[in-house]
């Protein structure tokens, strides 16, 4: 049984694409008298293989070897492509929870849009959208992972454009598009590089192939910083930010998959690709960096917002900042520990926000208000999802990021204060977003809000529960608790009641209106306009790109364009001069015929016989 379990497992990216096929009749309209819904019942159910097929290959492979094979798909005299896949405790592990939270957003999505006309089309995407992560998470093969990368893009750009009548859906889709791209051409670039030098893309024979490598420094560095290109696209970090929050637009479920474990894809293939990365120390100190802007701004960000899918948005970009420190600082455990605390935690905070927003009909925080009591399965899972994200003991980033500081510690302790202001910035956003939607006195939009339908709310509450289980399934991962500081765990904790504390202060003490916007309101605005990044953007790529257009289209019009309708003029002025020689007398024509010939004759004999006379000249000379 176990070896069918291995063979097999290449079938489980197969059933989210199986399913996004079978939803086609409904999608593309074919069927219209049964209605939508049997495109979402054929996706859910191969959901459920999968995540069945996922855990009981987890089973198999735990505590186990990591067990690899190799799928041909085309082969060459000179050329030999195939898929390399890895079955291993931790593969399985990240199928295993891309299954479940895409089957518990499936369902979210059958009471989220239930009166949606383009539901069929909608969970043919999401099929879509679990096939590319299931392979990301078995293969083996960064050719394989680059190609299931495009994908997520594609299935990123479609999702994100869904209610493609808006024009500002749109406009969203096209950026988030267009941003990625970036990332993925250099991280193209890469791959072809990395091919020819390493020759093979393998991940296992890439971390052999590191270890005896010899690159000169320049090429090493340029390696790395094109690896590097790709995944800080995926993952939303500076200065490939801004997609993740336009993203916002499209519907809530998969906003629920694409800030927990989609952006964890290009963090995972980050991850396999460490070992080439630790060849260049400029590439480590460049995630370094890229993690500590990112963590520390998307987190003052996030405070500025009044959008409520926004503000947890770039909360998303600034853990996976920390995500991108631990990798630099080549610690891949933590880092995979981290994103699966994370991922988890924010699924429920989406999750609890999109019933908001169901219910409410605005993502306005400043529309909200008084829902706690009103809405209490969701103010629950917003409780939850918000513990879960920070460091409150016992719950699963506590675990999380006491090993994260642990480690750091011994390496670079001013990452500490990183952590710790990350840390305490999210405790206070979160309170302050629970402040104004659950808290406080009903506004308009919310005193009629009702609680959300079983669809919503199984789905909600079972991940709940799978969030306070997180601790124990770290327990089995992580068994070994010897030699943690307990002086970082108090800093942790300190900074987590700190930002809850002042949040309560501004957002949850009725004596006092809440704090809607900041005391400084030219730093909101400078927040809330990303550090006027965009703007930066428009004065440099934008403009670049717009000028170069622009001269371009100029000299294709007055330069290319003038030569060939020289041409062409010239060529007209001649016919219609010749045409006035035309006599229509063959004889004529004959004559002018054989002039040329002796003419031509004369000219070329003249060219080849001077060279040979001047020659015998000089030969004859005394």
């Amino acid at each position: 049984m176990t070896d069918f379990l291995l063979e097999s497992s290449w079938w489980v990216p197969l059933y989210g694409l199986a399913g996004a096929v079978l939803t086609l009749p409904w999608s593309i309209g074919l069927v219209r008298r049964t209605g939508p819904r049997p495109a979402a019942y054929f996706n859910i159910v191969m959901t459920i293989v999968a995540l069945a097929h996922s855990a009981l290959l987890l089973r198999a492979v735990w505590g186990r070897p990591s067990y690899t094979f190799t799928i041909s798909w085309l082969r060459l005299p000179d050329l030999d492509l195939s898929f390399n896949l890895e079955v291993s405790d931790i593969s399985m592990g990240a199928a295993v929870l891309i299954a479940g939270l895409s089957l518990l957003a499936q369902v979210y999505a059958l009471g989220y849009l239930e009166k949606d006309w383009a539901l069929a089309r909608f969970y043919a995407l999401m099929g879509f959208f679990e096939a590319a992560m299931s392979g990301i998470a078995l293969s083996n093969s960064l050719f394989l992972s680059y190609a299931l990368l495009e994908m997520l893009t594609l299935s990123t750009y479609l999702l994100v454009g869904f209610w493609y009548a808006q024009p500002l859906v749109v406009t969203a889709a096209r950026d988030a598009f267009l941003t990625k791209r970036v990332g993925d051409l250099l991280l193209l670039m890469g791959v072809v590089s990395l091919s020819t030098l390493a020759g093979n893309l393998n991940f296992t024979d890439l971390e052999a192939w590191a270890q005896t490598a010899q690159l000169a420094p320049l090429t090493a560095t340029l390696l790395g910083l094109a690896l590097i290109a790709g995944p800080t696209g995926k993952c939303a970090q500076f200065p490939l930010n801004l997609w993740l929050d336009e993203a916002m637009e499209g519907p809530n479920p998969a906003s629920i998959l694409r800030n927990s474990v989609v952006v964890a894809c290009g963090a995972y293939v980050l991850i396999k690709l460490q070992p080439v990365l630790a060849l260049s120390p400029v590439a480590l100190t460049v995630l370094l960096l890229l993690g500590t802007m990112t963590a520390i701004g998307a987190s003052l960000v996030a405070i500025a917002q009044i959008d409520i899918k926004r503000t947890l948005c770039h909360s998303t970009s600034a853990y996976l900042g920390l995500v991108f420190l631990a990798v630099g600082l080549q610690q891949n455990q933590l880092a995979l520990l981290f994103l699966f605390t994370h991922g988890i935690a924010k699924a429920l905070l989406f999750m609890s926000t999109g019933s908001v927003i169901l219910t409410t009909s605005t993502q306005d925080l400043t529309e909200m208000g008084g829902l706690a009591s009103r809405m209490p399965a969701t103010t629950t899972a917003y409780l939850i999802g918000a513990a879960a994200s920070i460091a409150l003991l016992p719950l699963g980033s506590f675990w999380a990021m006491v090993h994260w500081a642990d480690s750091v510690w011994q390496i670079a302790p001013w990452l500490i204060s990183v952590l710790l202001i990350v840390n305490g910035l999210t405790a206070f956003n979160l309170t302050r977003v629970f402040g104004l939607v659950f808290a406080g006195k009903p506004q308009p939009k919310t005193r009629r809000a009702p609680e959300v339908p079983w669809l919503m709310a199984v789905p909600m509450i079972s991940l709940s529960i799978l969030t306070l289980l997180v601790p124990s399934f770290i327990l089995q991962w992580l068994p070994s608790w010897d030699g943690l500081t307990w002086r970082l765990m108090a800093l942790l904790v300190l900074s987590s009641g700190l930002g809850c504390a002042v949040g309560t202060v501004l957002y949850l003490n009725p004596s006092r209106p809440k704090a809607v916007s900041l005391s400084w309101r030219s730093f909101q605005e400078l927040l809330a306009q990303d550090f006027g990044i965009e703007r930066v953007y428009r004065l440099s790529v934008v403009l670049g790109v717009t000028q170069g257009s622009r001269l371009t289209a100029w000299f294709d019009r007055y330069v290319v364009d003038g030569i060939v309708n020289l041409v062409g003029v010239a060529s007209l002025f001649s016919g219609e001069g010749l045409k006035y020689t035309i006599s229509g007398q063959s004889r004529h024509y004959l004559l002018t015929v054989f002039l040329g010939i002796v003419l031509g004759v004369a000219a070329l004999s003249w060219t080849l016989l001077t060279p040979a006379f001047s020659l015998y000249s000089s030969a004859s000379l005394p």
